[in-house]
């Protein structure tokens, strides 16, 4: 079963309104970058931008495009999904994002400060105080405690060792662990090292946090929980997440916005809703053509205007459509729409929900 994180509209976090009444700011830019891994990148990087293909650019210069000039902003406290294949160049990007690779074109900005010409005690410092990344491989000091795993951060930032303990303990009991502070890594199951190398993330209080598969080497119900618990605590702290995965099912559960990605190049981007309702791409159209719309489609989806107050029945925005289905078959009058504050927004009829679920038929 697949269960879709909420959202009121397309485009959500682009729309966002903050207290100010401007628009939600961007936190992260990924300005035309480029990637190319081999000796002869110049010469590589001509002929992918006069339209060479992978195979043609690899056969002649011995070089692989990793990423291929993507653009795209990421809004403060949204969580941005990048998913794609092996190959697809999605994990090669979030290294370019968070300057672990260096980019061969393009600018990458955090907070409007360009990573890309930083120094290297520059960076430091921003990752430090403003990032920080979560691996598939938990990558926990094996000889180390728990708490201390979790506290490293703050240590390399030089804080008082009775502060950064304490912070750290906040943390692991924030992420289910408080009691297990004392033990060891290889004490512990994979789901609750994932937690440890989540809080050593957290404990940082980073502004952005870059996730690459961190949870696909888990046992799916242990990697079903370990979702659950980043959509939690993403709902409590509001993060800026760029989250990278391989299984579109876990975008969907996971993501505001969703990238495809192919051949280091973004096939499309959007919200679980645009990409199946209206992919743009056959590769696009692959992975979305098994979800259950029901599943994922909220009433924002195809929500209608109309006077919903003498409505029998009465259903939320963010309202999956299974759950609105019932309402709609007992009772042939449209369903009343709310927002998250319990304002009337509109309607939804038979004919609207037919209409988004007729390609499934």
């Amino acid at each position: 079963m697949v269960a879709a994180r909420t959202f009121q509209a397309v485009d959500w976090y682009i729309t966002e309104m903050s207290d100010n009444g401007s628009a939600a700011p961007v936190c992260l830019q990924i300005d035309q970058v480029w990637k190319i891994f081999g000796n002869r990148p110049e010469r590589a990087l001509t002929m992918a931008e006069s339209g060479s293909t992978r195979a043609d650019i690899l056969k002649a210069t011995g070089c692989t495009v990793g990423v291929r000039d993507v653009s795209f902003d990421v809004m403060r406290g949204e969580t941005f999904v990048v998913m794609g294949l092996s190959g697809s160049g999605k994990s090669t990007l979030i290294r370019c994002a968070s300057r672990l690779n260096e980019v061969t074109k393009g600018r990458v900005l955090l907070d409007g400060d360009d990573l890309t010409a930083m120094s290297e005690d520059e960076l430091r410092e921003v990752r430090r105080h403003k990032m920080s990344m979560v691996f598939q491989h938990f990558g926990l000091f094996p000889h180390r405690r728990v708490i201390d795993n979790a506290a490293y951060g703050l240590e390399v930032r030089g804080v008082d060792k009775g502060e950064r303990i304490e912070r750290a303990m906040e943390v692991l009991e924030v992420v289910g662990l408080k009691g297990w502070e004392n033990h060891y890594p290889q004490q512990l199951s994979g789901g609750m090292q994932q937690r440890v190398g989540l809080a050593r993330a957290l404990t940082v209080d980073p502004e952005i946090l870059f996730f690459d598969e961190p949870f696909s080497a888990l046992d799916p119900l242990i990697r079903r929980d370990m979702q659950d618990e980043l959509i939690r605590l993403q709902e409590t702290l509001q993060r800026t997440i760029v989250f990278i995965t391989h299984d579109f099912a876990e975008a969907i559960k996971l993501g505001d916005r969703i990238a495809i990605m192919k051949d280091g190049a973004f096939d499309q981007v959007g919200t679980a809703a645009e990409m199946i309702t209206n992919p743009q791409t056959d590769y696009v159209r692959e992975f979305t053509k098994d979800i259950p719309k029901t599943k994922v489609l909220t009433a924002a989806s195809v929500l209608m205007d109309g006077d919903s107050t003498a409505a029998t029945h009465r259903v939320h925005l963010e309202d999956t459509i299974e759950s609105v289905l019932p309402h709609l078959l007992s009772d042939l009058s449209p369903v009343g729409v709310d927002d998250v504050e319990g304002t009337a927004v509109g309607i939804v009829d038979r004919q609207a929900v037919a209409h988004v679920l007729e390609a499934e038929e």
